[in-house]
């Protein structure tokens, strides 16, 4: 969300805005609380646009944590010694992606020679671990896949 707020600005491309506010009252689009508090603090004007929008907030559950603590485990992070990789609202993103069943978009870019450390994987590595197994996309990738024209 972030990466589309930064890089298409409303002003700018109010047809692609106004078709994810049509995706989100859908419930086609919808975001882990965790996710929603990081863009607040990033971007406080696109949680106003996703308040406004009706955005379904996904709560961290205990399923949610136990299954973050367990991919937490799978890729040897000791104690809250995070490395260059994931932390932990992403940890609790994936999990929440992972329990919803949904495809989790992100604007991290793939890692083509994993890290030999499993604490340095991004979100797409994590989420491609064969454990873990969540769908994930690009901000552009999901756009194109839609085909949408905004015009």
């Amino acid at each position: 969300m972030l990466y589309a707020w930064d890089n298409y600005p409303v002003a700018q491309f109010p047809g692609l805005w106004a078709w994810m506010a049509d995706r989100v009252a859908q419930g086609m689009i919808r975001m882990s609380v965790v996710a929603v508090e990081e863009v607040g603090h990033k971007a406080p004007e696109c949680v106003d646009w996703l308040n406004e929008a009706g955005i379904e907030k996904l709560p961290v559950t205990e399923a949610i944590l136990l299954e973050s603590l367990r991919i937490k485990g799978l890729l040897e992070i000791g104690e809250d010694r995070y490395g260059g990789g994931v932390d932990e609202n992403d940890l609790l993103i994936i999990s929440t992606a992972k329990l919803h069943e949904l495809e989790l978009v992100t604007d991290e870019a793939f890692q083509a020679k994993l890290p030999k450390l499993k604490h340095n994987y991004k979100i797409p590595a994590v989420c491609s671990f064969h454990t873990v197994d969540v769908k994930w996309v690009g901000f552009l990738g999901y756009l194109k896949r839609t085909a949408v024209v905004f015009g």
